[in-house]
């Protein structure tokens, strides 16, 4: 099944905006023999608002490893995340982003509590507040929306701090091709006497490169996961203001998790480290282009892009209103012939949409596709086998051709450190 799975990576497209490919250096450390040592607690004790590295909070013997291991990886993070590390905290033991954002909720807010977070159907995420997330069940949580021209509304997202005085307001997306003005909403946060949040789980690697405004220092907590366009392992990452660090501390461990897996923190340390260099940087900077390319491309050719334009990583197609012969009756359907083709994304809702499972959209991103190498040109060739397999959906043998031109394609970008 392994083999299987390598087979299918090296010979179809991967456009799912969270999916990427992690270097062989961050496999290796998942494999390593880090996996089998427990380290409950932290390598350091909080002391009058400072940590203090040379005491150890450990719980199990035999830690002198895994010590140096955490520290190392929690300072790459502060230098990789924050504008001043000394100010600034870092927890590198959530298991995965969910996990992240609701030991951010759980540290700062008693159930029932209200905090602003933006809507499921706009482009928001299951922990946002969604009324079938333990988000929505345990909290008050009061959703904003997009506007007309699906920008998200700062002045309807005022209106609702001002109205429910929320203790927190979470910003972020999982479907939102445009950048955040995160100052604008640390004002709002601030007028409210909230704590603002900003998961930045999609756009970690733009934030940090200077692609996209970064959420420090108007945020009070950045969460984001690892294993997106920063190439890492799955796993989630909690930075803050250091005066909220022993909140988040007691809330990761022992309030949600036991022991953190070592062997992810030490590929989340190889890829903080691989995200500091220059050819990370310039790697940033294509995805956005090829992001842009691919949407100008499908846009000239009928597709209906929510927004009309992506100013990061990813663009949210409406299928069911496109034009020319793009149109389908929904994501499900179309997502699933696109496979047939080798191109693989994945249905998403937008605004409107009232059956999740079979939604309007499919969203497209091109962090995977920039890592093994693709530019302009290849993202022009990628719109038009889009442009084929949606206009051949019905049709199998159209969609077998696609995909051996796909498999064709790949065998020059595939080898490598990343496949």
């Amino acid at each position: 099944m392994m083999d299987a799975e390598s087979i299918r990576q090296k010979s179809t497209l991967a456009l799912i905006p969270s999916e990427n490919y992690s270097s062989m250096a961050v496999r290796l450390a998942l494999a390593s023999s880090f996996t089998n040592k427990y380290a409950e607690g932290y390598p350091y004790f909080w002391e009058n608002g400072e940590r203090s590295m040379q005491k150890n909070g450990r719980y199990y013997r035999g830690q002198a490893n895994t010590n140096a291991l955490e520290r190392l990886a929690i300072e790459r993070a502060l230098k990789l995340f924050t504008p001043n590390p000394q100010a600034y905290h870092a927890n590198v033991q959530p298991l995965s982003g969910s996990p992240a954002n609701l030991a951010v909720l759980h540290a700062f807010l008693k159930p029932g509590d209200t905090f602003l977070g933006l809507s499921l159907d706009y482009g928001g995420h299951l922990t946002h507040g969604h009324h079938v997330n333990m988000t929505g069940a345990s909290y008050r949580a009061v959703s904003y929306r997009l506007n007309v021209d699906y920008e998200l509304d700062y002045d309807e997202i005022r209106e609702l701090a001002r109205l429910h005085s929320p203790k927190l307001i979470i910003c972020g997306a999982t479907a939102y091709p445009l950048q955040i003005d995160f100052q604008r909403l640390g004002e709002i946060a601030k007028e409210a006497g909230a704590l603002l949040v900003a998961d930045i789980a999609h756009i970690c690697g733009l934030c940090v490169t200077g692609h996209h405004p970064h959420p420090f220092p108007h945020a009070d907590i950045v969460t984001t996961t690892t294993h997106k366009m920063l190439r890492g392992p799955r796993a989630g990452l909690i930075l803050c203001k250091k005066e909220l660090g022993p909140a988040i501390d007691q809330a990761v461990f022992p309030g949600l998790q036991g022991g953190p897996h070592m062997n992810t923190v030490a590929a989340m340390a190889i890829a903080f480290r691989e995200a500091m260099s220059g050819e990370y940087k310039q790697y940033a900077g294509q995805i956005v282009r090829n992001a842009k390319t691919l949407a100008e491309h499908l846009q000239a050719e009928g597709f209906r892009l929510m927004g009309g334009r992506t100013e990061n990583h990813l663009l949210l197609l409406d299928i069911v209103h496109s034009d020319n012969g793009l149109a389908a009756k929904d994501g499900h359907w179309l997502s699933f012939r696109w496979e047939r083709a080798g191109i693989i994304a994945n249905k998403n809702a937008v605004p409107g949409d009232k059956k999740p499972w079979y939604p309007s959209g499919i969203r497209l991103g091109t962090p995977a596709v920039t890592t093994l190498g693709m530019k302009e040109a290849e993202m022009r060739q990628i719109g038009d086998w889009i442009v084929r397999a949606t206009q051949g959906a019905d049709n199998d043998a159209e969609l077998e051709q696609i995909r051996k031109e796909i498999a064709t394609m790949m065998e020059r970008f595939a080898p490598g450190q990343f496949v």
